[in-house]
């Protein structure tokens, strides 16, 4: 569920707001071509746009907004009770929901120790699971902070193998990696903080990317000397603009982007005016027509 996207309160399932997102889109006369983008080429003026089935579409501007995929555990029981006590992604959003109950945090994510942090303000105890040690996986600050945080354990070498409940999470299974022995935890909340994987695979060598994967946009290319040295136009890239002059990119798949949806339909919607403006400043110059 959604709950902080404007104008639903009581809050909204993303296949729920992807569907009406969608409709309205189509009332605008937007097309849809249901694929998978496989590459990206420079094109005469433009683009061309390969997708999976061999097909391209040949374009003057282009927005990405390929997303980032939040990585899972891949168990039958953690994912069946996903929206029901666990909750993938990268942040814990509301911690105090979850007042008087024992959490379990999971992850190497750099939030994995702020969000354990925030939740035992509000939750009775909050258990922290880690496949390495504190060293690893967390700052000496937040290690510290940890230390004095009573109803925080933290548990290394671990990693949760199974959990269990019906109608909602009851608890998990934590197994250490070293003595392979088990332990049954009671919980009514499981986060799973394991960072996630951007859409830009099918970018690589063509776009460029964060050590991460992330696309980087506008200022935060500046920091790459090779490739301010290789921008074409005599302007700096604009805000959403990709290293790729007129192809922009927009929510999770891009660098420094907050992951809120609000953010990222707002993110979109400059990305579209600011492709219009590429093609207008296109035309200017004589390049092409506007299409």
């Amino acid at each position: 569920m959604i709950r902080n996207y404007p104008g639903f309160p009581d809050g909204i399932s993303g296949d729920e707001l992807a569907r009406r997102l969608s409709n309205q889109a189509t009332l605008f006369n937007a097309g849809f071509i249901i694929n998978r983008a496989a590459g990206l080429t420079p094109r005469g003026i433009g683009y061309s746009v390969r997708l999976a089935d061999g097909a391209e579409v040949i374009c003057r501007s282009a927005v990405i907004t390929t997303g980032a995929a939040i990585r899972r555990l891949g168990i039958h029981n953690v994912d069946r009770l996903a929206g029901k006590g666990v909750a993938y992604g990268t942040t814990v959003s509301e911690p105090e929901a979850l007042t008087g109950e024992d959490v379990v945090v999971v992850g190497a994510d750099p939030s994995t120790g702020p969000a354990a942090v925030a939740l035992a303000r509000h939750a009775r105890n909050v258990t922290v699971v880690l496949r390495g040690g504190t060293d690893v996986s967390l700052s000496a600050d937040l290690v510290k902070q940890i230390e004095r945080t009573r109803n925080i354990r933290v548990r290394v070498n671990s990693q949760v193998v199974d959990a269990y409940g019906e109608s909602r999470l009851e608890g998990v299974i934590v197994r250490h990696r070293v003595s392979g022995t088990t332990e049954a935890v009671g919980v009514h909340g499981l986060f799973v903080l394991m960072g996630a994987e951007p859409g830009s695979a099918w970018l690589k060598g063509t776009a460029e990317r964060d050590q991460d994967g992330y696309l980087l946009t506008g200022p935060d290319l500046e920091s790459h000397q090779a490739r301010a040295q290789a921008w074409p136009l005599d302007r700096a890239p604009l805000w959403l603009e990709t290293s790729l002059p007129g192809v922009f990119a927009a929510g999770d798949v891009r660098h420094g982007a907050e992951s809120q949806v609000s953010v990222a339909v707002h993110e979109g919607a400059i990305a579209i005016m600011l492709a219009h403006r590429y093609v207008r400043e296109q035309a200017a110059i004589g390049v092409g027509a506007i299409g």
